[in-house]
């Protein structure tokens, strides 16, 4: 059976993974182990006037209680966001400060003032109970256009009226120009709801303090160790880079949350120097509410102009976001330059302007959650895309096809340059899969058992690998986002890769070895992959925005050309050949119409022996690379919800969920499909039923899951995925990426169906049953 590139291979990983044999960070057990409590605030808005340690520190098994004012005091620093910003008039974004332990003020429910240290888990959170902290409060505000008016409670000094940037892309006076000149122009406000990631493992830190060595080790949940590595060293002051080992095992998923550094990880690192002992902290759900990153959260105007035939020509979007109490790692790049760039959509339109003004509130920070901009700019213009057909009277589908892109490279005019796409195959795809033509007769059907059927389109595009480093660093990102591979080759013929992306979840550990095994035509299980500790590993970036296919494997792609030059030129040294005549084929290394081979084993021996090696040429057989693109990937498709609804309840039930993807290469098509369906449940649990919700005082009312409604089997359909690729000519496999399509393009094609259904546009995300009911009766 075939493993390499296309086969549908099971996953490698899978085998420890339903077994219970996976290795967390809270499987992590170290000697001298201590645990780590939180004091957290429960205040939205507080000057902390003073900490009382002392009933904590008497009990029996509190190692210490440390507060904010000691570890600014040993030098630690504050929490950075890296990407910078610039307002339009050329001022920087107000960044506030952000201590790892609040020392002045809490900004938001659950921001730490102390932490304690005790001998158990159970221990340090009873003795967290204990201390006591005065607090004065003050008033708060949780919604982000309100924290912009005249005499909102401001949240940082260093921001007035709690602005942090207010910047803008595209030529704006173009576009009014053509919104002005329009035949009809389609205008609507559109809110993103605030969402909570929980991935199905809480975070948890674990960290050692070596005093003879003056070294650190931090365990950790992070989709990209070496950047921790890199942020807590050079930016926070924990530890010089070659003091400090970081180690990502196990990851039970990330979603983006688990990016960034957060307070709770320098906390312990830091905590286990002042103690001596080494610190553990992992999470519970209540406690995950309050401290994981939320995503989205956008408050959006738009305006959208068409000619008499439909064609667009004019795009204006004005969008308030809201980034909560602090700026996280890559806040301000979410609404900026992985979310206003993409609102050209498939589309060719020749105006648009954005302008985005991003806000502080009395909430958890903001930052990338799954697609992380993307969707946000794929629900505006496919909501605005729908309304305007139903406006204009038209075909959806034909609107959306009389403005897609044809002629490619295409350059829009917010930056991105698409590659490479069949905008129409996937449409058709979808429509054919989802038996459009017979929509009219289940609708029929539907309304004699007295429900309401809609359908409901989304065609949306991506822009994934966040790369190319220049571009990026012309856009203000701190690092950049390249990534680097390494294939060892071992004596006996066995391969290591070492990776510096991260699994967490993806199937790396499959995916990753079907491109070597098909490379050097060896079997599958003889290929393992390496990722996740910065002592074995070389520096990389990470994994996130859909970037492990396109840039982490075309990595190990560029190594892989550097082994192969060099096992041919051992062959042929070895063989008496030329090396244009070395091929690579069945486990073996031939002279091609020859009976000439070596075993791919010999080869391997061969360079590690070192007895007839070519002249000058070094022993060993190791290779490594780093990979920089040329532009983004831009993944495309088109996705079509079919759902009814019970006018009496509101209940929605989607009954066909049809999805046409292209996203170049598939290395294995199971598990791109197992990444479709799980973005697609993501997408439809923020279309209708997850929505984090704070009230006036930044108290959080969907502080768990009695609130926060996750979706659940029986909220979901039976998904018919396919796929009409097109090949990405900028990186040497074809890849394009899959992890972020379906959060991406599933919300619109979810609401477009319910409003389709119940005849009424106005109803906002989520779609809860109430809202639905709410939206027929004030239709009526």
């Amino acid at each position: 059976m075939s493993t390499g590139i296309g086969a549908r291979v099971k996953r490698k990983e899978d085998k420890r993974f339903i077994t219970g044999k996976g290795k967390y960070t809270d499987d992590v057990r170290s000697e001298n182990q201590a645990y780590a409590a939180f004091v957290r605030s429960p205040h939205a808005h507080a000057k902390i006037r003073g900490i009382d340690k002392s009933a904590a520190l008497a009990m029996e098994g509190v190692i210490d209680v440390l507060d904010g004012h000691q570890l600014t005091g040993d030098g630690i620093g504050n929490i950075i966001c890296g990407w910078a910003i610039t307002s339009k008039d050329g001022s920087a974004m107000n960044m506030g400060a952000w201590s790892a332990l609040a020392t002045e003020k809490v900004r938001y429910v659950g921001d730490a003032a102390a932490v304690v240290i005790a001998e158990t888990q159970a221990l340090a959170r009873i003795a967290a109970e204990a201390v006591e902290v005065d607090y004065e409060v003050l008033p708060a505000v949780s919604n982000a256009a309100r924290a912009l008016e005249n005499g909102a409670p401001e949240i940082h000094d260093n921001a007035p009226g709690n602005l942090i940037y207010d910047w803008e892309i595209g030529e704006e006076a173009a576009t009014d120009a053509a919104l002005s000149e329009a035949a009809h122009v389609t205008e609507m406000e559109i809110t993103n709801n605030r969402l909570s990631p929980n991935p199905m493992e809480p975070r948890s830190a674990v960290a050692t303090y070596d005093a003879a060595e003056e070294h650190y080790t931090l365990y950790t949940t992070s989709q990209n160790p070496h950047v921790a590595r890199l942020v807590l060293s050079a930016f926070y002051q924990v530890a010089p880079e070659h003091k400090l080992r970081v180690i990502a095992p196990d990851v039970g998923g990330g979603f983006g949350s688990k990016i960034y550094i957060y307070p709770e990880e320098i906390t312990c690192l830091w905590a286990s120097m002042k103690t001596n002992r080494s610190v553990k902290w992992t999470s519970d759900r209540s406690e995950a509410f309050i401290t994981d990153a939320h995503g989205r959260d956008h408050i959006s105007t738009a305006k959208m102009g068409f000619d008499a035939d439909g064609r667009i020509t004019g795009f204006k979007v004005d969008t308030i976001a809201n980034f909560g109490a602090y700026m996280s790692l890559f806040s301000s790049a979410v609404p900026t330059y992985l979310y206003a760039t993409l609102l050209s959509g498939q589309y060719d339109i020749q105006n648009i302007h954005c302008n985005v003004r991003a806000v502080y509130t009395n909430t958890v920070p903001v930052d990338a959650y799954r697609g992380a901009g993307r969707p946000e700019a794929c629900y505006l213009i496919e909501r605005m895309m729908e309304t305007a057909a139903r406006e204009m009277g038209k075909d959806p589908s034909e609107l959306r096809r009389a403005n897609f892109v044809r002629e490619f490279p295409h350059q829009t005019p917010v930056i991105m340059a698409y590659d490479a796409g069949d905008f129409d195959a996937n449409l058709d795809q979808a429509r054919e899969a989802a038996d459009v033509a017979g929509f009219p007769a289940r609708k029929e059907e539907a309304a004699k058992r007295g429900k309401l059927r809609g359908l409901g389109y989304s065609s949306y595009i991506e822009a994934c690998g966040i790369a190319p480093s220049a571009a990026v660093g012309s856009l203000g990102a701190g690092v950049g986002l390249w990534e680097s591979a390494e294939v060892r080759v071992n004596p006996v013929g066995t391969i290591e890769i070492l990776t510096g992306s991260h699994s967490h979840g993806q199937g790396h550990e499959t995916t990753f070895a079907q491109i070597v095994a098909e490379r050097f035509s060896i079997p599958i299980e003889n290929v393992s992959i390496v990722h996740g500790d910065t002592d074995k590993v070389q520096f990389g970036m990470g994994t996130y925005g859909s970037r492990s296919g396109a840039v982490g494997m075309s990595a190990i792609v560029k190594a892989m050309d550097k082994v192969e030059a060099k096992v041919r030129k051992i062959a042929a040294h070895v063989l008496e050949a030329s090396e244009d005549d070395i091929v690579i084929e069945g486990g073996e290394v031939k002279v091609k119409g020859t009976d000439k081979s070596m075993g791919w084993h010999e080869v391997g021996l061969s360079a590690y022996t070192a007895h007839n090696l070519p002249p000058d040429m070094e022993p060993g057989l190791k290779e490594s690379a780093f990979y920089d693109p040329a532009n983004f990937t831009f993944p495309a498709g088109t996705y079509i919800c079919e759902v009814e609804v019970d006018p009496e309840t509101g209940v929605t039930e989607i009954v066909r969920f049809t999805a046409s993807d292209d996203f170049g290469t598939i290395i294995n098509p199971m598990i791109v499909e197992g990444q479709v369906h799980g973005g697609i449940a993501q997408g439809i649990g923020q279309a209708m039923l997850e929505q984090v919700v704070y009230d006036d005082d930044g108290q959080l009312i969907t502080g768990s899951y009695m609130d926060y409604t996750m979706p659940r089997a029986a909220d979901l359909p039976f998904y018919d995925v396919h796929h009409a690729s097109t090949i990405c000519p900028n990186n040497p496999l074809g890849m394009k990426g899959c992890g972020e399509a379906g959060a991406i393009g599933s919300p619109p094609a979810v609401i477009n169906a319910i409003t389709d259904a119940i005849g009424s546009n106005t109803l906002a995300m989520p779609a809860t049953p109430h809202a639905v009911w709410s939206a027929l009766q004030a239709a009526q």
